[in-house]
């Protein structure tokens, strides 16, 4: 007995101890209701403070706390409204109220190496949150930043899944060099070449990652990235954990695809008949017998479907903080054969070691798998036909049958005893494999050290580490039978590597003193290297398909090359910060860049800028505004730099093996030739950017207005001149070119409606005008294509052409200089004297915007939600140059359907000629279309329920993307470009993949 009493007291003691414990917990309930109109709110989180144990208040703002210690505070937070703190001090009930914030200035932006309040920022520095980003379906950053930014112009250069997309900044700032915006991703530097049939490397990560993006528009902001900022910089910072209850997020949705359009052609009866005029014979007995005939776009388009699925976890304490996330992207494309599927990891990992030291990690990791169909850039009225899947759909006569009686691809030289033998087979493309996967990693592994109060050092090891391989292969089964030889067949294999590394060793100084004055320095040391080799294998003539490409010794014939390259850069960056009174703001920033690209004594630049900021809504005679809640002017001057414009080693004389191989004395010798002259004079590309911008906000930033003007010159551009051929070089890279860019920006946001009803709209307008200053000191117009043009004084890629004056009608005097006819193309004689020739051709369009805009609304009632998005362009012209094949009745190949009414002694048309064979119609501005359109880019509508009890939140929508387009543009989409990251060939359409119209339904759970 006595042995028990040992047990039975420490039995009683935990008892006791639980009990009194007990009472020391209680079940908190509260309420949450908005200070401004006494209204509840839903969707507030409430925390225990040190725990990670909360709730989230439900539709009349009520929320229970389960075992609530009775002397802890609770936390209570929400977007829009300032976070509080309350003691719980024994109550078991609480009615808390929520005061909205001025948002807009109390948001913290990114900024280069670093934070910074909104009020402070001296710089144009636009931010964009990740709701506005994953609105509509998309597979790339560029698409989602699409009219959401005012001076930022994205063009879909292909609607191919995962296709690129082209970004400017405040127009094209090269015209050799590249003008894609640098983006950085968690610290990591990428570049988007925005070429139109690469996938982009944007696509590779995964959009519903990212928790805001920042557009550093002017040299004040984008400065301190030095060599690579003359385009501008995008931020983007993925979602990383905060400490509180760990919440599972799982977003899914799937939809389906189809084009918006299809363009009109002759039917089977009226290209027949068209086939007999041309070749002036009765190929065709009876035309109308032929009916309708094969509709080749139905067989090359499909409804496709598109799915996307996210789980992520996010959660921590106050020592250790993790977000994690998974997505799987599938979206197949319109046009037969092509699809994007994209597997992705996310892992954000912050530890706080001990009150000095804080280390972590972002690993974004991807495997994409991307098949592509052709698409061609062919300017002639041929290769378009033969070389593109949509430019074989249109012309590929009506006539014949796609497929064979065992259901295999019908090839057009075994129809018809081959009369139509130089056509092809749109379906070919789809038996073609063109395959590209990309297994990606970026890694960013980070320690920040609190060496004393005020003063910080990070240090940051980034990589970018990438692993492609190319798969091809164009089956036998597919050529005319006629044809086939032992060279028929052919493949390739390309394994690309490319590895990305850069240090960066960051020192930051914060202190404020005499009470007014605030003073942040921030000293950057970096050194970055970039590799890159490829390896390459193409074979031809193979027994048969059965193997592909995956058997390249069966090949008649292989060939094999390799490359590889290298380079460096080193950066030193300092800053200055100055701040008076949240009233006053200097920014003094200076960078030194050092690239191995450069000439021997030009290695090194210094990008120097400086801005400032007045805030007068802090002067007395403002502050007590009721109706201005902000007023700030900021200006600013810098120079920023472009190093993207050329690869390795063109400073330096180089050879290559060009095929110029000899055979001497029955020796086969490979031939190296020089290639490239060096040029030790060539240096960076240099921006000068002046902006002046104003910030208003009105009504408690309820109504918020951003202004900007810029002027900016670029001198030294990177320019590829032609040499004479007595140089025994075609060409040469130097600084030779210069130009301008100059605009205005406006974005303004409006908090209209709050309460029950909410309702926020935003919109942006953006100006920007473009001219060439200087082209190589001695030439002053060069054409880049039979109707684009470089002209000193005028905008990059305006059109030049002769000037289309109707059809010649009978009897009609032709005049001399041009290959005219009757029933042809009237050139009209500009100079008026009496002939035709190129001093007639005159500037006949301007692919550049007058502007572009963006216009969004957000409404929500209770549970239900609505959103509207639109986005357009206003001013540009598109050439349509498929017009030089589809409206050239040349025999073999079906045109458009406007054809029917084409030139005739019984029909005088004035706009289609006649069938004619083997002629050619002259580059007119006929084709020269108004490419201005306003497209429904998203709406979307859902429903939310809260409070569930078995989920914290669970929301289903329905969307439709690009619902419809409102232009007079007559191709497939005035969204193009065939010379798609072409800084000199603007607004050409010859065919290009098609952007879809889509419908989504998905959900979108919080656990």
């Amino acid at each position: 007995m006595n042995q028990m009493k040992p047990c039975f007291l420490i039995i009683l003691s935990l008892f006791l101890w639980i009990g009194l414990h007990a009472q020391n917990q209680m079940d908190l309930k509260g309420k949450v209701i908005d200070s401004s109109n006494m209204k509840p709110l839903q969707g507030v989180s409430v925390f225990i403070k040190g725990t990670t144990r909360g709730v989230v208040s439900d539709k009349n703002g009520e929320f229970v706390l389960r075992s609530t210690p009775l002397n802890k505070e609770i936390s209570l937070s929400m977007a829009g409204y300032k976070t509080v703190s309350v003691l719980v001090d024994g109550k078991n009930f609480l009615e808390i109220k929520l005061s909205p914030s001025l948002a807009s200035l109390s948001d913290v932006v990114v900024i280069g190496y670093g934070t910074q309040k909104k009020i402070e920022n001296t710089g144009a520095i636009a931010s964009v949150k990740s709701d506005e980003l994953t609105q509509t379906p998309i597979a790339n950053i560029g698409q989602g930043l699409q009219a959401r930014v005012a001076g930022l112009q994205v063009n879909q250069n292909s609607g191919s899944p995962g296709g690129n997309v082209s970004v400017r900044l405040r127009g094209i700032n090269s015209i050799n060099g590249a003008s894609e915006p640098l983006y950085i991703i968690d610290g990591i530097q990428i570049s988007n070449g925005g070429g139109l049939n690469s996938i982009s490397p944007l696509s590779t990560i995964n959009p519903n990652d990212i928790e805001s993006v920042e557009v550093l528009k002017d040299a004040s902001a984008s400065a301190i990235y030095g060599a690579r900022a003359a385009n501008g910089v995008i931020i983007i910072t993925t979602k990383r954990g905060t400490a509180g209850q760990t919440k599972v997020n799982l977003d899914s949705y799937v939809g389906s695809q189809k084009t918006p359009k299809k363009l009109d052609v002759l039917n089977a009866s009226e290209f027949a008949a068209l086939e007999n005029e041309v070749f002036k014979n009765t190929y065709y007995p009876d035309p109308s017998s032929e009916g309708e005939g094969t509709n080749w776009q139905d067989l090359v388009f499909r409804t496709a479907p598109i799915q996307n699925h996210q789980l992520s976890v996010v959660g921590g304490n106050d020592k250790t903080k993790l977000a994690l996330s998974f997505n799987y992207f599938d979206q197949k494309g319109i046009l037969v054969n092509s699809g994007f599927k994209r597997y992705s990891l996310r892992l954000n990992l912050d530890h706080k070691v001990n009150d000095w030291l804080t280390v972590g990690t972002s690993i974004l990791s991807s495997y994409s798998i991307s098949n592509e169909v052709p698409n061609v850039t062919t300017t002639g009225d041929a290769g378009v036909v033969i070389n593109s899947i949509l430019g074989a759909a249109i012309g590929a006569p009506p006539t014949l049958s796609p497929y064979r009686d065992d259901g295999s691809i019908y090839p057009f030289g075994d129809q018809q005893d081959g009369h139509y033998r130089e056509v092809v087979n749109p379906l070919n493309f789809t038996a073609i494999l063109n395959q590209y996967a990309l297994k990606r990693t970026l890694a960013n592994v980070y320690g920040e050290i609190k060496i004393a109060k005020g003063l910080t050092y990070r240090a940051s090891f980034n990589t970018d580490i990438q692993s492609g391989l190319t798969d091809t292969y164009s089956p036998r089964s597919i050529i005319n039978t006629s044809d086939l030889t032992d060279e028929s067949g052919s493949a390739s294999k390309t394994n690309t590597n490319y590895t990305f590394l850069l240090h960066e060793s960051i020192l930051t100084y914060a202190t404020k003193f005499a009470e007014d004055h605030s003073l942040n320095i921030t000293g950057v040391f970096a050194t970055q290297s970039e590799l890159s080799n490829s390896n390459v294998i193409n074979a031809h003539g193979f027994p048969n398909d059965a193997t592909q490409n995956e058997a390249l010794q069966l090949a008649q014939s292989q060939t094999v090359s390799s490359s590889r390259s290298k380079q460096r850069l080193d950066s030193y960056m300092g800053r200055i910060n100055y701040g008076y009174k949240e009233k006053l703001f200097l920014n003094l920033t200076a960078r030194v860049d050092g690239s191995s690209k450069f000439g021997a004594d030009h290695k090194y630049g210094i990008f120097p800028a400086v801005s400032g900021a007045w805030r007068l809504i802090e002067e007395s005679f403002l502050k007590k505004s009721e109706i201005l809640s902000d007023l700030k002017l900021r200006a600013s001057y810098g120079i920023t730099g472009n190093a993207g414009g050329i690869s390795p080693y063109q400073s330096l004389a180089t050879v290559a093996a060009t095929g110029n191989n000899y055979d001497i004395n029955n020796q086969y010798l490979i031939g190296i030739n020089p290639t490239g002259i060096a040029n030790p004079d060539l240096r960076w590309e240099k921006s000068k950017q002046t902006d002046i911008g104003l910030d208003i906000g009105f009504f408690k930033q309820r109504l918020t207005i951003v202004a900007d003007y810029y002027f900016k010159k670029t001198n030294d551009l990177l320019y590829v001149k032609t040499l004479p051929l007595s140089s025994g070089y075609s060409s040469m890279t130097g600084n030779f070119a210069a130009l301008q860019n100059k605009g205005f920006e406006l974005a303004v946001n409006a908090d209209i409606l709050r309460g029950e009803l909410k309702w926020n709209t935003s919109a942006n307008i953006s100006f920007n005008k473009n001219k060439i200053l200087d082209l190589d000191g001695s030439t002053d117009e060069l054409f880049v294509t039979p109707y684009s043009v470089l002209k000193v004084g005028e905008p990059l890629g305006i059109f030049k052409t002769y000037v289309f004056d109707g059809i010649n009608q009978t009897d009609e005097a032709i005049l001399p200089g041009y290959d005219g006819r009757t029933g042809g193309y009237k050139v009209k004689d500009m100079n008026g004297d009496g002939i035709i020739s190129s001093d007639d051709q005159i500037i006949t369009g301007d692919p550049n915007p007058k502007f572009i805009y963006g216009f969004s609304n957000n409404l929500s009632f209770k549970n239900f939600d609505f959103s509207l998005f639109l986005s357009g362009t206003y001013g540009n012209k598109i050439y349509n140059a498929s017009e030089l094949s589809f409206e050239m009745p040349l025999g073999q190949r079906n045109m458009f359907a406007g054809l029917v009414d084409r030139w005739s002694p019984n029909n005088p048309s004035e706009e289609y000629v006649s069938g004619f064979q083997g002629g050619r119609l002259p580059i007119t501005n006929h084709p020269v279309q108004d490419g201005s359109y306003l497209r429904a880019k998203n709406i979307t509508f859902g429903y939310t329920f809260h409070a569930l009890k078995w989920a914290q939140q669970f929301r289903i929508y329905v969307s439709a993307n690009n619902l419809f387009t409102i232009t007079n543009y007559e191709g497939y989409d005035p969204e193009v470009n065939s010379y798609a990251g072409s800084n000199t060939v603007l607004g050409v359409d010859n065919l290009v993949y098609p952007q879809a119209r889509s419908f989504l339904a998905g959900i979108d759970i919080t656990f």
